[in-house]
C-alpha cells in the first residue's frame, strides 16, 4: 500500500511559510507512517494507493472554515472532511480495491495546536501527531459525539500513537 499525502497551505507571510516548511520537514515521514498504522489497525491493508490532503491554515481561516461547514464561529485545531461514511470504509475491508482511494482532507491550524500543546503540557510533537491522528480517525469513520463512540475513538487514537 502506498500512502500519498498532498500537503498544502495558504500561508503568504514569510514567518508562516517558514513554520509550514518546518512542519513538513518534521512530520511528513511520521504522517505517512501514522496513516499506514491507522489503516492496518482498522483492518484495511488491501488498498494500492491511498490519498489524503492535509492543509495548514491560519487561525482566521480555520475559524471561517469551521463556521462555514459546522456553523461554529471559533478557531479549532483540526477539521476533517471525510469522503466515505463509516459503513463505506468498513466495506473496503472486504474488497480487493485496485483503484486509487482518496480518504478526504484534514485542515490543521498550527497556531491553535501550539497553544494546546502549552495548555495541556503535551509538547508540540505529541500534540501535532495527536491532532493528525484524530483527523485520520475521523476520515476512517470514527466520531466522538456519543460517549461509546468517543471511548472507541480515543482508544484507537492511543493505539496509533503508541505504534509511532
Amino acid at each position: 500500500m502506498k500512502i500519498n499525502i498532498d500537503f498544502y497551505t495558504s500561508y503568504e507571510e514569510e514567518k508562516n511559510i517558514a513554520k509550514y516548511e518546518a512542519f513538513l520537514e518534521n512530520y511528513q515521514d511520521k504522517i505517512d507512517n501514522l496513516v499506514k498504522i491507522a489503516l492496518n489497525l482498522h483492518g484495511i491493508d488491501n488498498l494500492h494507493n491511498v490519498y489524503i490532503g492535509i492543509g495548514v491554515v491560519s487561525k482566521e481561516e480555520i475559524r471561517a472554515i469551521n463556521n462555514e461547514h459546522r456553523q461554529i464561529d471559533k478557531e479549532t485545531d483540526v477539521l476533517s472532511f471525510p469522503i466515505y461514511t463509516k459503513e463505506e470504509i468498513d466495506d473496503l475491508k472486504n474488497k480487493n480495491v485496485e483503484e486509487d482511494i482518496s480518504l478526504g482532507d484534514l485542515i490543521l491550524c498550527m497556531d491553535v495546536i501550539e497553544e494546546h500543546s502549552i495548555e495541556y503540557n503535551t509538547g508540540l510533537d505529541r500534540e501535532m501527531l495527536y491532532m493528525i491522528t484524530h483527523g485520520v480517525c475521523h476520515l476512517l469513520g470514527f466520531d466522538h459525539e456519543i460517549a461509546e463512540e468517543k471511548v472507541a475513538m480515543r482508544l484507537r487514537e492511543e493505539e496509533i500513537l503508541k505504534n509511532i
